[in-house]
């Protein structure tokens, strides 16, 4: 009979292998992008289908020709969401006339609760230059997976009315013109420093 230790030693020797595997090759579990040492493209973006505050489907083609910075998140959200809607409006303020040539978009986890007219008048409230996109549960799932952006609807234990919460990962992505992956950001970025990065873009 093999040694229980070694055969022990074994085991755990496997587990953290599946999990450093894991790390690696599912950024949609919440890694952020980009991070470590990396090589060739980032496979961040993609093809899209939304609906704009009119309730107008639009895709990434109608977004082409122009840098789009991307966050996602919901209206509900207490903290992190606005925080970084606040940086994203003092950088555009910052740019001024030449944020115009930037595309910044905040894109809802919530669906549910998101639809195109609450999440039009709620961005407007920060900027007028950023677009709200909501859609179906499909249609936020899909893009969700294409930006590889971690979120799940959680359940408030403590509520008798169904409330919920989404727990996301929160970050910008700046993409070229043609839906290139750029550069990712926190939402904890210094305005100037998310400024800059902008105008390096336009």
């Amino acid at each position: 009979m093999k040694n229980p230790l070694l055969l022990a030693g074994a085991v755990g020797l496997l587990a953290g292998a599946v999990a450093a595997l894991v790390l690696v090759f599912a950024p949609e579990l919440g890694t952020p992008p980009g991070a470590g040492t990396t090589t060739g493209k980032a496979l961040i973006g993609g093809p899209f289908s939304l609906e704009d505050a009119t309730g107008k489907r639009v895709t990434e083609k109608d977004f082409a020709g122009r840098p789009m910075l991307i966050y996602f998140g919901f209206t509900n959200c207490p903290d992190i969401c606005p925080a970084g809607l606040q940086v994203i409006a003092a950088a555009l303020d910052k740019l001024g006339p030449k944020a115009d040539g930037l595309t910044p978009i905040f894109v809802t986890l919530d669906p549910e609760r998101d639809t195109p007219k609450v999440i039009g008048e709620y961005v407007k409230s920060f900027n007028p230059r950023i677009v709200g996109l909501s859609g179906s549960t499909e249609d936020i799932a899909a893009v969700a997976k294409a930006y590889r952006v971690y979120f799940k609807k959680v359940a408030d234990a403590n509520s008798t009315t169904g409330d919920y919460s989404v727990d996301h990962s929160a970050y910008m992505y700046l993409m070229s013109p043609t839906g290139e992956f750029i550069k990712h950001f926190p939402h904890t970025v210094n305005v100037d420093q998310l400024a800059d990065e902008l105008a390096k873009a336009l």
